[in-house]
Parts: C-alpha cells; structure tokens; sequence
C-alpha cells in the first residue's frame, strides 16, 4: 500500500531529537549565544499500517538569542557569560521541542546609524533608501538614537541618502542588497549647507555580523559567472561548507528517487531541504526526492536566478516546515534599463577522445567513440513597461541531448534461440547446462499447484555436437527470438565450458528534450504599495535504453510555480507582505518497448508493455549475469503533487524594537499511482527453465492502486529583535507549527 513519505512533506518519522544546549560562539567582530532547539519532527499516528485520517500534530519552537559585538576581552568573560547561558538554558529547556522549517524570506533590509563627526548620534534625520535598478525609494526618520531601519526591501542595487538641516548631504551608494540579508550603512553628516552633498562609494562588508542565521549566500557575480557543466545552479550549494552534491549514489530516475540532484547540508537528508523560489516552495515530485530538478538531471534556469542563500542552522521564526538547509532563490526582474541575453552552448562527440572503456567500433555501428551532442540555447529579456512604475522580465533556456550508451548485454546464443541452421527451430543448449530430469520433481504448476508432470521425449545423452535439445515451449521459443538483440560478439565461457549465451554490444541512444521559461512583472502602485507576480516553468521528456536496448525507460515531468506578493507600507514603521503562492510537480514514469517489430502478444499480460523477464535472477537485483527481457518492475506509474501555499507577515519598529509576526498555511494534495509490477514480472532459474516455460516466482498487479492524499499544515509566529546597545542585540521569538495529518480522499 502506497503511504506518501512524511519526511518529504515536513512530517519525519516518530523520533524525539535531542536538545542542543546553548552554546557560546565567538570571532573577532562579535560573541552570540544561541540558545535553540535541534530541528525534528512532528508527531506521526499510526493505525495498523494506515495513517490515521484525523491525526494531529504540532511543532513549538522556542528561541533567544543574544549578539554582542566585539571580541570579548578575557577568558573570564567568556566563562561568566557561558555559565549566564546554560543557567538560562535550563530554564527555558522544558519548553524546547523538535522544529521543522519553512522560510519566507525572498527581500532584504537596510539598517543603520546616523551621527555627526563627532560621533554624536542625529535624531530626526530623513534616510531614504532608493532603488537604483527601478526608482523606487522608502524614506524613514532616524529615532532618537539615530537609528534607521528599513525592512522588506526587494533585493538589487541601492543608494541610501541621509540628510539634516545644519548638516551636509551623504550619499552612500554601490550598495548591493542580497536575499535574506541586512546590510548596515552608518552615516556620518558633516556640519555645512544641506545643498551640499559627500558621495560614498563603496562595497558592503564581506562578513555579516546582523543576523544570527548561519548562511551561504550565492550572490549574482557568481551565479553568472563561475563555470558549470550542464548550467545547473544548485550545483553553487557545494560552495558552502558541509553542503555535499551525491546524486551520483542515486539509482536513477524513477518515482522514487526523482530527477533533482541530491544535497546533503550539515548532515542532513536531503529529503530535509527546502527550496524556495520567489518565497514559495519549489518541489521535486517523487516520492521522496523532493529536491527540484528537470530530466535532464539539471536544474535550469541560470539565467533567471538572480542569487539564492543556503540558511544552514540557526533560524529565526519566520523559517519553518522542514529541518535541513533553506535555500531560497530570487528570479531576475526587469528595470528601467533594457537588457537580454541570447545564448548557444554546444557540446559533440567530434573532438572528444575515446574512452578506454567503450566498446569495439562494432558495437557502435562502425563509429569511433559513442555518440553525443547536448545543445542548451535560449534567451532573457527585461525593461520596463514604464519607467520607475512597471518592469517585464522574461527567460527561456531549452536542453536537448543525443547520447550513446555503450553497454555489453549477455543475451541467448543462435542456437538457445532456435536459429541454429543445423538445427532449426530446435532449442539447443550445451549439454553441460541442462538439468536432469530428475530434479524437476518438486516444481509447482502455479497453474494447478501441483508438481510439473514432465519427461524427456529423449534420454539425456549428449549428443556428438555437443547441444541437447531441451524440448522448448513455442511461445517461449518465440520470447526468445523476439525479446533479446542477436549476438554480435564472442559465447560465453564459464571454465572454458559453453553456457548458451552470448555477448551483444549495443549503443542506443538516450533521447532528452527540456524546456524551461520563467517570466516575471513587478508594478510599483504607489509610493507605498508594490505589487510582484512571478510564473516558472519546466517541462521535459527523457527516454533512456535499458542494457538490452529493445526496451528503455520514459520520464515526463512537469513543474512550475506561480506567485503573487504585495507589499504594503502603512507607515515607514508598519510593513506587511501578503503572499500567495501554487506549486505543481508532475512525474510520470514507464518502460516500454523501443523495437517497434514487437507485437503486443509478445507481453506477460494482455494489453499491456512486457514486463520484466530475469533469467537466473529477480529483476530487481542488482547483480544479475543474464541481461533481463522486457522493461523495468516501475511501468506506468505516476506521482503528482500540488502544493497551494498562503501567508501573511508583518514587520513593525518601535524604537529598539524590531517585530515580525505572521501566519502560514498550505494545502497539500499526492495523487500516485506508485505500484510497481504493473505489467507482471516472470523470474526463472535458468535459460533451460525458461524455454520450457516454467517460472520459479511471476509477480503481477492487475489493476491499478491509485491514491488521493491530503494534508492541511499551518504556522504562526513571533519574534523581536531588541537593540540594547550599539553591539548588543536580543532575539526572542516562538513559531507554533500544526497539521490535520494525512488523510486519504476516498
């Protein structure tokens, strides 16, 4: 019975996480205590083998986190203020319980300090943040503190401008605001006339010392420029420490293991993982390789991506619903200036060496090395539709690949098949691999579970040729013909003794066709009001040969992600954000024929593509010497999962106080159809039993087991940041996760 896998929807099995206990960290530029909870799971029911229909499960999290800057001064210090921290811990220990992660974050926030020369702080200065790229600008008034802050910033290029009467103009610019970062720009006001002005030039610090997220980001430059073999972008996770790529552990694309690369981060699953696009989730659609990806095995779309953050640990809690890394990606966006791309990468078997592996050039049609050609080509264009109001952006990158795969498939030699010309339409084994008769006495009939009542029309005596003649079953006779290639190299020899099989060499084509294409509008209503929507899209197709290539495998997946945010200004100290979103992952997965001469008698069950047929072992094992007939155990199954995502979060500063709040709800629905063995399964003990037609295991699912499930999960959360001094900040905040559990439609 298919049960969706619960890691993969934020809902780990049952298991209580042990509790970190606070910790002290300390660099140069700051000291933090971290007090949190080990990211874990919810609480699972169970009923015998099913979910149970109402179950209920909920996640609290509560943190504190305290940053002090500089570097502390003695080892007493650090001792006093690490005994301060476990005693606290204690205390607040009983409320910790296990967290799962969702984050929210796709803009950024500009902070700072306005004083004099002197150092002495300015109250009642006008700050006023623009956006270089589109025009737009928020202006904030300096507290009595001469402090500013402006949240909710949408990422890009910046000039922040600080003025007073009495005092000089400043502008600060060449300031890049990157996804899910606070940049501080302090500013400093000469005395002289207001008309005149200092220009600051300059480049944000390369250490972030504002927030208590610990976090890689992949800034544009790099995004854009670092090379990449098939210009998959996740493949910049890797840059941040303890993020390894091992998709190449994978067993290949199936509704299991997904098309998407696999990332473990901090010794997570990478099941555990996140992706955001645009603020809202990004799925894979098997069933627990949940990471996108196209099947290509690619993750498209480079030129689309402006920049992505891997948050690794130390969340604040507006993240949520899953316990690994959070990568958040934000899409490129149009601005008053026209720019576009138009690009052609192309890759050829022409100049490629040889590898010392490949088969003989017979094995490949007479060609030297297999073939191979990968075209990826496409284009981007953004401006605006009018300028520093409304802004058009658009992208379409397209994969096509043709690649040989050289493979050796031990298939029925001329005379197993009955192609002997000595001996026609005879089955002729060596006799050294036929079984007496007298060991067939306690093989079932599954067809009337009793023994097989067989003899020998003849004695077995070998013959002078060597070969005996098994007395094969027409119709097996004729699976054995039709379902295999003819050899085309040298028997097989096991202690220089023939076995009835035979060498092939093949190289069959691999077939992939992918398309990706993302467009996105950004409207700035008002002065307070700006306005996002965002579409992405992947559609793809991959046909891939088996080792015996008249059957191969079809993946078809189809992804995309829509989203629409508002951002609303009430005041420059009221902000909210109102987000909804829709995510869809379609994988369909088969393994049907690819020799268009076979007819459809030629199967295990009426109608249907041939199954596997394995000789001398399960087709599922990994280790089989006879290449299996027919096409994979996973035929005509199907896993599609839509995600409808909803929230709403608010910013508001109050002096030293930064609070954020909101709420969080998404709607899942997985319908799979994931029953393997749909087309049947036939395993034999030997090429001699499969010509005389007598299986040892035949495994089929008649009908289709296609299921309908549903879950409803939620959050809410609290946080402030409090300012209790020019280097002392503390972070308190709960997030309160729930959900209905999994429930099945019908």
């Amino acid at each position: 019975m298919y049960k969706p896998d619960q890691d993969a929807e934020g809902f780990p099995h049952n298991r209580f996480d042990r509790l970190r206990l606070p910790g002290l960290i300390k660099d140069q530029n700051r000291t933090r205590f971290l007090l949190t909870s080990s990211p874990g799971s919810a609480i699972r029911s169970h009923k015998s083998e099913a979910f149970s229909s109402k179950a209920l499960s909920k996640v609290c999290t509560y943190f504190l986190t305290f940053e002090k800057g500089g570097a502390m001064n003695s080892l007493s210090k650090t001792a006093r203020a690490g005994k301060a921290i476990h005693v606290l811990g204690a205390i607040l220990g009983v409320l910790l319980f296990s967290l799962s992660l969702f984050s929210q974050v796709n803009t950024g926030t500009i902070s700072g300090v306005v004083q004099d020369s002197s150092g002495a702080v300015i109250a009642g200065a006008t700050v006023t943040i623009r956006n270089v790229d589109t025009g737009t600008a928020r202006t904030v008034t300096s507290d009595e503190g001469g402090r500013y802050i402006v949240p909710v910033l949408p990422v890009g290029n910046y000039a922040v401008q600080g003025q007073q009467s009495g005092f000089q103009t400043e502008i600060r610019s060449g300031i890049t605001l990157t996804v899910g970062r606070e940049e501080v720009i302090n500013l400093t006001l000469r005395i002289g006339q207001q008309t005149q002005s200092v220009t600051v030039t300059g480049e944000a610090p390369l250490v972030n010392t504002t927030t208590a997220e610990i976090s890689g980001l992949v800034a544009e430059r790099e995004v854009k420029d670092l090379p990449l073999n098939g210009r998959s972008f996740d493949n910049l996770i890797t840059l941040n420490p303890g993020a390894v790529n091992y998709s190449a552990l994978k067993s290949g694309p199936s509704v299991g293991s997904g098309e998407g690369a696999y990332f473990t981060v901090a010794g997570r699953r990478p099941l555990d993982n996140l992706f955001l696009l645009n603020g809202i989730e990004y799925t894979g659609s098997s069933n627990i390789g949940i990471t996108p990806g196209g099947v290509s095995g690619q993750l498209l779309g480079i030129d689309a991506v402006r920049e992505f953050n891997v948050l690794t640990d130390a969340y604040s809690a507006e993240y949520g619903k899953r316990a690994g890394a959070q990568v958040t990606a934000v899409t490129q966006s149009g601005s008053n200036q026209l720019h576009g791309s138009l690009f052609e990468f192309l890759r050829n078997s022409a100049l490629d060496a040889r590898n010392f592996f490949d088969p003989p050039s017979e094995g490949l049609g007479g060609q030297r090395i297999p073939p191979f050609k990968r075209n990826q080509f496409g284009g981007s264009l953004g401006g605006p539709i009018k300028k520093d109001k409304a802004f058009l952006y658009g992208s379409y990158e397209g994969f096509r690949q043709r690649l040989g795969l050289p493979n050796v498939a031990i298939v029925p030699d001329d005379s197993a098949r009955g192609l002997n010309p000595l001996y026609p339409g005879k089955a002729m084994l060596p006799c050294n691999v036929v079984i007496p008769q007298n060991l067939f006495g306690n093989v079932i009939d599954p067809s009337t579970n009793k023994p097989f009542n067989y003899t020998y029309k003849k004695p077995l005596v070998c013959p002078p040729s060597g070969l005996f003649d098994v007395n094969a079953d027409a119709k097996m006779l004729t699976f054995a013909q039709k379902l295999w290639p003819a050899a085309n190299g040298p028997e097989q020899l096991v202690k220089g003794m023939p076995t009835g099989t035979a060498e092939n060499f093949n190289s069959p084509l691999q077939q992939i066709r992918e398309d990706f294409g993302t467009v996105r509008f950004d409207e700035n209503i008002s002065t307070k009001d700006t306005f996002t929507a965002a579409a992405t899209g992947d559609d793809g197709y991959n046909l891939s040969p088996l080792i015996n290539p008249l059957f191969g495998t079809v993946a078809r997946l189809r992804s995309q992600v829509d989203s629409l945010q508002e951002t609303h200004a009430f005041s420059p100290q009221l902000i909210n954000t109102v987000r909804a979103g829709f995510s869809r992952a379609v994988f369909w997965y088969d393994s049907p024929a690819l020799d268009p001469t076979l007819t459809p008698d030629l199967t295990l069950f009426a109608g249907r593509p041939s199954g596997p047929i394995a000789i001398g072992g399960a087709s599922a094992a990994a280790v089989n010497s006879f290449t299996p007939a027919g096409g994979g155990i996973s035929g005509n199954i199907w896993n599609n999962r839509n995600l409808f995502t909803g929230s709403d979060d608010v910013q508001l500063i109050r002096g030293k106080h930064q609070m954020s709040f909101g709420v969080w709800v998404q709607r899942i629905q997985v319908n799979a159809n994931s029953a393997g063995r749909g087309n049947g399964e036939a395993d034999f003990t030997s090429l001699q039993t499969f010509l005389e037609g007598i299986p040892i295991n035949f495994v089929g699912v008649p009908n289709k087991t296609v299921m309908y499930w549903r879950s409803t999960v939620g959050a809410w959360y609290v946080q402030d940041v409090i300012q209790l001094r020019p280097n002392l900040t503390l972070r308190a905040g709960i997030r309160h996760e729930f959900t209905n559990g999994w429930n099945e439609k019908y």
